[in-house]
């Protein structure tokens, strides 16, 4: 029974842990934001348009996706600079390859959010 009760305190704890992670990713990390706050706006976009479930899947997990790896940036990016706060070569390329996984997630969320909207909002007119 106490062991039960350990587990679960160290499994509340580690909830816990995680959410502090995305607050700090929220509240100091811009690029993370500026994903976020595009997300949020591609949320309301799917209600305005009304999209179907299986779009919202889509959506939804394109959105995990681009967010995850954004934060993984973030960390790797900060590991980084701390193992090597001086420039070196192997740490640009390190970051640089980090950052190029957001890039090219973005980009295939993009073009899954024109596949989705652009049909929608040419029928508009």
């Amino acid at each position: 029974m106490i062991l039960k009760k350990l587990k679960m305190s160290r499994l509340i704890k580690s909830f816990g842990w995680a959410l502090s992670g995305l607050k700090d990713c929220i509240l100091h990390e811009k690029n993370f934001r500026i994903q976020y706050i595009i997300a949020l706006g591609v949320l309301v976009a799917g209600f305005v348009f009304s999209i179907s479930l299986n779009e919202w899947m889509i959506i939804l997990l394109s959105f995990a996706v681009v967010l995850c790896f954004e934060i993984i940036n973030s960390a790797i990016e900060k590991l980084c600079d701390l193992v090597m706060p001086e420039y070196h070569a192997v740490i640009k390329k390190v970051k640089d390859m980090s950052a190029s996984a957001v890039l090219l997630a973005s980009i295939i969320a993009f073009i899954i959010g024109c596949i989705i909207f652009l049909p929608k909002v040419i029928s508009l007119f």
